[in-house]
């Protein structure tokens, strides 16, 4: 496989340059879906309440097309570069929403937001930078070898086993209060699609270099299983999205869902057999630096300069709105230095 003079092979290049064209679609769409989400939520049912008055809204499909060319940039991206080089640039998508916000939904900056994009983006090059090259697979049948073996089945296991005892026991008691309940599931089910897709668009990228993968019964299982899994994920991001912020509900998703997927591909894919302790160190700095961003973004997501924050991540949006919010949604609780939008 070639490499360039920065030590990349071309593969990861183009998976590199995919991913970020994807964080650019998917960080506006959280913006324009909410808005959607808010709109129709105002003259029907919410989504949080179990209501699809957003399916007519046309702000909010407008938001879901545009997330769908994200997450077409983000399926090719997986075709030609490591899941564990792909899936945490997608802290990029997180600065693009904040910058959005701030545009459009009215929310300010705060000086250590700023410092929380600027550490997204150093933990995102350093990742970059350490990333392990895409393996040799000239068979979706490999892939599906991979994802039969006992580890990966046992993590499957665990991952549906825990997804469905929270569909069943946990969001009849804590969905509407815990933010952590609907992003569990997209999370969860998230990191099978990634695998599913990987798989998937190794199968499309051999099968358009002339060895036609699309005979093979273990291309459909694949193609079955992202569906799923993507429904899965839409349904609960969207009661997410509507029931809490989504200054909230963006970093949050993206911590557990990153989390899950790299944790995924290193059980399935190996991403680290054949690297050295120090690589292997570098990598995992470089997703905490990503972390550590991404919750200073948040945490500062509503201060002034100067100030600090104390908000709860529990109180649901819907509930705030009663205690004084603005229309938009946005916190405004005040707890002392707490400043009103």
């Amino acid at each position: 496989m070639a490499e360039t003079e920065i030590g990349m092979s071309t593969d990861n290049i183009k998976g590199l340059v995919l991913a970020l064209s994807s964080s650019l679609f998917i960080g506006a769409s959280f913006i324009v879906k909410k808005k959607g989400l808010k709109k129709a939520g105002a003259s029907g049912i919410r989504a949080g309440a179990g209501g699809y008055t957003y399916l007519f809204e046309p702000l909010w499909w407008i938001g879901m097309i545009t997330m769908i060319a994200g997450e077409i940039a983000n399926f090719a991206a997986y075709a030609f570069a490591p899941a564990i080089l792909v899936t945490p640039l997608g802290a990029l998508s997180i600065i693009i929403s904040a910058a959005l916000a701030h545009a459009i939904l009215q929310e300010k900056l705060h000086t250590f937001g700023i410092l929380g994009c600027a550490l997204c983006v150093v933990g995102s090059t350093t990742i970059v930078l350490h990333a392990p090259q895409e393996r040799e697979i000239e068979s979706v049948k490999e892939v599906w070898d991979l994802a039969t073996e006992p580890a990966f089945l046992l993590y499957a296991a665990i991952v549906i086993t825990a997804a469905v005892v929270i569909i069943i026991r946990v969001i009849p008691h804590y969905g509407q209060t815990h933010v952590m309940v609907y992003i569990s599931i997209c999370s969860l089910m998230g990191s099978l699609s990634v695998m599913s897709v990987k798989a998937l668009g190794i199968a499309l990228k051999l099968t358009f270099s002339g060895m036609n993968q699309l005979l093979h019964p273990q291309t459909w299982a694949f193609t079955l299983i992202v569906l799923a899994c993507v429904i899965t994920q839409i349904n609960y991001l969207n009661k997410a999205l509507d029931t809490f912020n989504a200054a909230v509900v963006s970093p949050i998703y993206y911590v557990m869902f990153t989390s899950l997927t790299i944790l995924a591909s290193v059980i399935m894919f190996k991403d680290w057999d054949g690297k050295n302790a120090s690589q292997i160190v570098t990598e995992i700095c470089g997703f905490v630096t990503i972390l550590s961003g991404t919750f200073l973004l948040h945490e500062t997501k509503d201060m002034v300069e100067g100030s600090s924050q104390s908000s709860s991540l529990r109180l649901p949006k819907h509930e705030e709105e009663d205690e004084g919010l603005d229309p938009e949604g946005i916190p405004l609780r005040q707890v002392d230095t707490l400043r009103p939008k």
